[in-house]
């Protein structure tokens, strides 16, 4: 199992495919098996070299429990060293909620390791955490409720294995990971490269991500009639097209 080290903290990712590489980064809860359960791996893997990572928290990386350990430089800083580790010097990025958030923080912190930004339900602007009487990770069940019902988002659409997927993380690594996000809008203008965005249309998150591609000199924005947040993550049938699409024109540049 590969592992690249970040300032002592061991990131797990998996390499499939070959051709031009490309990161996949998921958002909170899911890890790198979310990627190959929803079909993205199989649709992608025979046009790129995928480089799946595993965020500090989840899946098979380490999860520290102090909340200091969380920062969008240290997240963005475990990409590069996966980069580093595999020798590749640059990569396309496709990230999805949390994963789209370090998508931003790439362009901010290390804009010469991405070649196009593909980012999915997620925006660059300030976000406030829970409140301090948030569930502290001791209770899955109360953390996960707490969050779904802070996104607007009804539990009861997930499926039992969707559930069980949510629930199988070490929630005091997440609750340690669940913090303020700052406001790092200033690098929209920045952003010169390709870059393609989308949110589904009942995701509580679409009215920031059309602001902030208006403020982008190259952003495309796709808005997926009828999804929510995890649906646009979960309908892989939905969003593929649209990303093949944008990836297939960076080959034809």
């Amino acid at each position: 199992m590969p592992y690249a080290i970040n300032q002592g903290v061991r990131i797990h990712y998996q390499i499939e495919g070959d051709g031009p590489p490309l990161v996949l980064q998921h958002g909170l809860f899911w890890r790198v098996a979310g990627w190959y359960r929803y079909g993205y791996v199989d649709a992608l893997k025979d046009n790129h070299r995928l480089i799946l990572i595993d965020a500090r928290g989840h899946g098979a990386s380490e999860k520290p429990h102090d909340s200091a350990a969380y920062t969008l430089p240290h997240h963005v800083g475990d990409i590069t060293a996966v980069l580093d580790a595999q020798d590749i010097p640059w990569a396309h990025f496709w990230g999805y909620s949390m994963g789209g958030w370090f998508g931003f923080g790439m362009a901010k912190y290390a804009p010469e390791w991405y070649g196009a930004l593909i980012i999915g339900g997620a925006h660059p602007y300030a976000r406030k955490k829970l409140p301090a009487s948030r569930p502290d990770g001791s209770d899955p069940e109360a953390f996960l409720d707490s969050f779904v019902s802070r996104a607007g988002i009804d539990r009861a659409g997930f499926t039992v294995e969707q559930q069980a997927e949510i629930l199988d993380n070490d929630y005091l690594a997440l609750a340690a990971s669940v913090q303020d996000r700052p406001d790092i809008g200033d690098v929209l203008p920045s952003i010169t490269k390709p870059c393609f965005l989308y949110a589904g249309e009942a995701d509580g998150n679409l009215p920031g991500v059309q602001d902030c591609v208006q403020q982008m000199p190259s952003a495309t924005l796709i808005t997926i009639p009828g999804l929510t947040h995890p649906e646009a993550f979960y309908r892989a049938d939905r969003v593929l097209p649209h990303v093949l699409k944008f990836l297939q024109s960076l080959s034809q540049a």
